[in-house]
């Protein structure tokens, strides 16, 4: 069931722009995508590692801003997105250099801390971010000769890099690592006293998780072709942990329908409602107040109750008929 419900999503994404048509809704799909490759990697820290992040925003425009920037200097895109990631990673670790010396709230202040410090470079330093007009991109790359300009073109690289970043998360959190990374969040006492080292094991995933986001950050850099500092603000962290918390953490399908129902309500259903923000905010109490782990453990377990229920009702007539004949 699992492998052909895998399948089955796999060819209905493959075949979107041909069912779907309209640019405008394929390019949603695109958002979709590498929102959720933003936020898998921010579950890394959040599910598995049990330290919530809100910087997460400053990964991912320092991918944006150092492609935009080597970019508008001349460089192709090859040097530009290499550079990008790289400064992106180093980044990661200084976060998780300062942050990792706590955990909990103090985790969460230092990482909110870190990135206002991005913000506030990103929103004053002008001579080199250009302040509020931003950096524009003026073309997109062309890997192998494939153009990206179309909606078409840009969703599939969107999907593959997606697909890439799904299988990666699988096979980590399948791995030893990923199983130590569990241990420490459920157990940083024991896991020390047998001998795991928790503070490396937990920058090893902050790298990872910098890794990701700094690749979403490119793709929307390249998608809008254009960033400012609004994408640095804490507006942009808070919406992954919202895409996180509602699909459901420490799962690899619950950040991707958490990213989706987000973005489909800023892009969709903002069109229709007018205080779409306060649509969201009912949803989002509705999740935390009756699926407190989330749409898809939660989806999980109302489906388990629901097939239970079925089968004792068909069980229960049964066994009264026989009770009757004894």
């Amino acid at each position: 069931m699992r492998v052909a419900a895998i399948t089955v999503a796999v060819l209905l994404l493959v075949t979107l722009p041909a069912w779907v048509g309209n640019p405008y809704y394929i390019n949603i799909a695109s958002q979709i995508l590498f929102f959720a490759v933003f936020a898998l990697a921010l579950n890394v820290l959040v599910g598995y590692g049990g330290l919530t992040s809100l910087g997460h925003a400053g990964l991912f425009a320092m991918a944006g801003y150092t492609a935009a920037l080597l970019l508008a200097r001349g460089h192709g895109h090859f040097v530009a997105d290499t550079a990008a990631l790289a400064v992106t990673v180093i980044t990661a670790a200084i976060y998780a250099v300062l942050s990792l010396r706590s955990t909990g709230i103090g985790f969460l202040m230092i990482t909110l801390a870190i990135g206002q410090i991005l913000w506030g470079i990103a929103y004053r330093w002008a001579s080199l971010t250009n302040g509020d007009n931003g950096v524009n991109v003026s073309s997109r790359p062309a890997p192998f000769g494939l153009s990206l300009a179309g909606a078409d073109g840009f969703y599939y690289l969107c999907l593959v890099v997606f697909l890439v970043c799904v299988a990666t998360m699988t096979v980590v959190v399948r791995s030893p690592f990923g199983a130590s990374l569990r241990g420490t969040r459920d157990q940083e006492r024991r896991m020390s006293a047998l001998g795991y080292n928790v503070w490396l094991i937990r920058f090893y995933a902050f790298l990872l998780s910098g890794f990701w986001s700094g690749v979403a950050g490119l793709l929307f850099l390249y998608y809008n072709q254009f960033i400012s500092p609004q994408i640095v603000a804490l507006t942009t962290s808070a919406e992954a942990l919202l895409m996180v918390i509602s699909g459901g953490t420490a799962t690899l399908l619950g950040p991707i329908v958490g990213a989706a129902l987000v973005v489909i309500m800023k892009n969709v259903v903002s069109a229709y409602i007018v205080r779409w923000n306060m649509v969201l905010g009912i949803i989002f109490i509705l999740i935390v107040s009756f699926m407190p782990d989330g749409l898809v453990p939660g989806s999980v377990r109302l489906w388990k109750w629901a097939r239970h229920r079925m089968r004792r009702g068909k069980v229960e007539p049964v066994a009264k008929v026989g009770g009757g004949g004894a």
